[in-house]
């Protein structure tokens, strides 16, 4: 059988380390992938022995036994069974092989049959993709097609979804070879803010205004949430920054619609603009009755 030179393949020197080999590896298989190269057997060919190439030298002890034994690494246990066995029965293994070729030595212990059943299965590649979302639409859960090797998918993502959140699909990546299992897909998530809310993980903050006659005298102010409006009332007065808190309507935890964040709120209080006489007779009057204190 021809001696197949897996660092030849993904074109790296023997000495070459695993990240080298995985640089190498990654680089080959995006040019010769069969998804790039419809229809083409040549690029077909190349990319199965590039895949079995890196299948050998990414893995420390498959590369360890095809250093040793090269296209033979798959018997190499075998191999060494064999031959401490025979080191017994002879009481010499030091002289049992010598001489002898490692390829005829293979041949007499599986019959010749060494070059069948050479080409594994291979786990396809991983895809990756950018789904963008704007912020309302992963308040809740939802269900949305995506196409993937020009296959549909119809994928439920869980409400709850941060920005740049990675999550893994799997099986639905790039077909094996020789029957191997498919890649996984990657989605990586890009959230917008169309709200006027700001998000930290499960938590809302936001600003509400109070016209200065609320706060100084206490109301009722009618805020939005992010599921619709609630009225609260307002303590006569409140201060500008003033903060206060709307227990669990936040945002939804990921994974766990039921348990949400909080909604924090920041009362910013307007001065009132266009006074007409009387409002500015009356502001003069509060002031001086302060000032008189």
């Amino acid at each position: 059988m021809d001696h197949i030179d897996y660092y030849k393949i993904l074109d790296v020197p023997k000495s070459a380390s695993a990240a080298v080999i995985k640089s190498a590896y990654r680089k080959l298989a995006r040019k010769y992938h069969p998804d790039l190269n419809p229809g083409n057997k040549e690029s077909e060919k190349k990319f199965k022995e590039i895949n079995e190439a890196n299948e050998v030298l990414s893995d420390p002890e498959k590369k360890r036994k095809y250093d040793q034994h090269g296209n033979d690494w798959k018997h190499a246990e075998k191999f060494e069974q064999e031959r401490q066995q025979q080191s017994r029965s002879s009481g010499n293994g030091k002289e049992q092989f010598a001489g002898e070729d490692f390829s005829d030595l293979f041949g007499s212990m599986f019959g010749g049959q060494q070059g069948q059943g050479r080409q594994g299965r291979f786990r396809g590649q991983d895809l990756n993709a950018e789904l963008n979302l704007n912020l309302s639409d992963v308040y809740q859960s939802q269900q949305q097609t995506i196409t993937v090797n020009e296959k549909n998918i119809r994928l439920t993502f869980p409400a709850g979804i941060e920005n740049g959140q990675v999550i893994k699909v799997k099986g639905h990546g790039s077909l094996g070879a020789n029957g191997g299992p498919a890649g996984d897909l990657y989605i990586r998530f890009s959230i917008y803010n169309n709200t006027k809310f700001k998000r930290d993980e499960k938590n809302l903050y936001t600003d509400v205004d109070l016209d200065l006659y609320t706060a100084l005298l206490g109301g009722e102010v009618l805020v939005d949430t992010f599921n619709g409006k609630v009225k609260l009332k307002v303590p006569p007065q409140t201060q500008p920054g003033t903060k206060i808190k709307l227990k669990g309507k936040g945002f939804p935890v990921y994974k766990k619609e039921s348990e949400f964040g909080d909604l924090f709120i920041t009362y910013q209080v307007k001065l009132p603009s266009n006074l007409s006489a009387k409002e500015i007779e009356l502001f003069t009057e509060l002031s001086n009755l302060k000032n008189e204190k």
